[in-house]
């Protein structure tokens, strides 16, 4: 079985992407295409999916439309959510403000600085395509003011680690490939046990195992991996880690982002925001700067600190690593920033 075809749960759509897809059906209105049924958005990956469109409301000057989020299998919070994004014509660019229910950054260390809407990245280049490709194809200036809503977000936010993050006031808009990987423990580990299997049955000597889809990529690429030696790790290091001490290959690369393989780093197994943080007393006493201890993020001790972090989160993350394996399993990791760059090695 390939890696692209496990025992599949179904996938969802990031509040990302369904805010882009109700941005697409808001404009259609204000720029007097009408009220859409369904909207096809590209995402990044180049998928380009259909939305339902579920609310359609216009007035002077504003449109707006919503959509359901489906998170597929996934156990999100925001399931069943309505993502609301009302348009209007700005000053001037394309703006983007904090609705009912979506939280605004008040801490740094976060994609987004203090002040700005929690709209991730990702999320706000998707609808600056989406309003620019539109704009182009009607005529219209893409000069536009885009406030995203989730009704009862703020209640929901409280069931995510946003207020301890410093987003106040609701939910993120998150998402970087706009799809949800189902977020079942026992189906994602099956399918990273079947993955090692498949990796064994042809004879890979070399496999990775990567946080997400940034890091995934940068390893893959670092050395020229087949996608079959690609493991979709995700959350799950300590998962991955036994069942290859029992299943063994030659090599293994462990790559992620710096607060993921922070959390490596010190000994977790499991990766995921809800079930292990970053400590940042011991970070700030492994490192020697005591200013650490007073971060908010990894992303902004990060900053602070720089590359002699991302060396120490790499070696500490390759003995962290190695502790679960056999000494015949060679080990190496590494780190990569947002942007897909590798900071850091240890290993090799």
């Amino acid at each position: 079985m390939s890696r692209k075809d496990p025992k599949q749960l179904r996938r969802g759509w990031t509040t990302g992407a369904c805010a882009t897809a109700a941005t697409r059906a808001a404009l259609m209105m204000l720029w007097g295409e009408g009220r859409a049924r369904a909207v096809r958005i590209a995402l990044p990956g180049g998928q380009t999916p259909e939305f339902e469109i579920a609310h359609h409301a216009e007035g002077e000057g504003w449109a707006e439309a919503g959509v359901i989020k489906d998170a597929g299998d996934d156990p999100d919070v925001t399931h069943g959510a309505m993502i609301v994004a009302r348009v209007a014509p700005s000053a001037g660019g394309i703006l983007f403000r904090a609705g009912d229910g979506v939280g605004v950054v008040t801490k740094p260390g976060l994609p987004i600085p203090p002040g700005e809407p929690a709209i991730n990245p990702v999320p706000r280049e998707m609808m600056r395509v989406t309003v620019r490709d539109m704009a182009a194809r009607l005529s219209e200036r893409a000069d536009i003011e885009i406030t995203v809503s989730v009704p009862g977000g703020q209640g929901l936010a409280q069931q995510t680690w946003n207020p301890r993050l410093g987003i106040e006031g609701g939910l993120s808009i998150l998402g970087t490939t706009g799809i949800v990987r189902p977020f079942s423990c026992a189906a994602w580990i099956a399918s990273i046990h079947r993955g090692i299997d498949v990796a064994r049955a042809s004879g890979l000597d070399h496999v990775a195992g990567c946080t997400g889809a940034t890091s995934e990529k940068a390893v893959q690429a670092l050395y020229d991996l087949p996608d079959e030696a690609m493991l979709d790790m995700g959350d799950f290091a300590g998962g991955l880690l036994k069942y290859l001490a029992r299943h063994p290959v030659e090599r293994i690369t462990i790559g992620g982002g710096i607060a993921k393989m922070t959390k490596l780093a010190q000994g977790a197994r499991d990766l995921h925001s809800g079930r292990s943080q970053v400590d940042f007393d011991r970070l700030a006493e492994a490192l020697e700067r005591d200013e650490l201890r007073h971060m908010n993020t990894a992303l902004q001790a990060y900053e602070i600190s720089g590359e002699s972090m991302a060396v120490w989160v790499a070696e500490n993350a390759l003995s962290s690593v190695r502790a679960m394996l056999p000494t015949e399993i060679r080990a190496d990791t590494a780190v990569i920033d947002r942007a897909g760059r590798v900071v850091a090695r240890a290993g090799t």
